[in-house]
């Protein structure tokens, strides 16, 4: 451990005396404790210009003798001292980050795909396909000027209100209802093409009749049987 040393009596008279010597601290003395020794030695001298010269002399010296070290490539007992005490304290702490926040996903339920099973409906459900059916084909059959596209759109829907009513599944209803309209448009585009192309005259029905007449068979079917 390095200390500062009170000079005997007569180390600032001695010439012989080394420059550490004259200044009171060792040779692994840090550079801060160099500068307060010298000016230590500076205060005792007062206005005595030899002792005062001998302290900056002194104090050259040293200097010279930690640049000679370095020039040298030589570590100076002072950084060693130094470096010593770095190894023996403990390495700082590290902040500790604070926790993110857990953020929890809410799960979505996704509906389980199973293939329905065909039964005849019964009751209500039955009566009320039957009766909206049989009006729908009945005005697409005998009325040519009705509106067919009204009467797919009302044909789809009866057929959602009969699987909502049989399945009590709302999507899976509306699913049914499109799925079969579909189905049943192009069932009928290609037989309207097909009987256009074979029978082109004396037809009764019009082509847009021949194309809506699948679909709407395809819906009562759907209502009648899908359970």
């Amino acid at each position: 451990m390095t200390d500062l040393r009170e000079p005997s009596s007569d180390s600032g008279s001695d010439p012989s005396a080394g420059p550490y010597e004259r200044l009171g601290v060792s040779p692994d003395a840090s550079f801060d404790e160099v500068q307060a020794a010298r000016q230590a030695r500076l205060d005792e001298a007062g206005d005595d210009p030899i002792a005062r010269s001998r302290v900056e002399a002194a104090y050259d010296a040293v200097l010279m003798d930690r640049l000679k070290e370095r020039q040298q490539g030589r570590v100076s007992t002072a950084a060693r001292s130094a470096s010593a005490r770095e190894q023996l304290a403990p390495p700082p702490p590290r902040p500790s980050l604070p926790a993110l926040p857990k953020v929890a996903l809410p799960r979505v339920a996704t509906p389980a795909l199973t293939a329905p099973t065909l039964a005849m409906a019964e009751g209500n459900d039955r009566w009320l396909a039957l009766g909206g059916y049989g009006a729908l084909l009945g005005l697409l059959l005998l009325v040519p000027t009705a509106p067919a596209e009204l009467l797919l759109a009302l044909g789809t829907g009866l057929c959602v209100v009969v699987l909502q009513r049989r399945r009590r599944r709302f999507l899976a209803a509306v699913g049914w209802g499109f799925g079969l309209l579909s189905a049943g448009l192009l069932l009928g585009g290609l037989l309207a093409s097909a009987v256009a192309a074979s029978l082109p005259l004396g037809l009764p029905l019009t082509a847009l009749q021949v194309q809506s007449l699948p679909a709407l068979l395809l819906l009562l079917l759907g209502a009648l049987l899908v359970a």
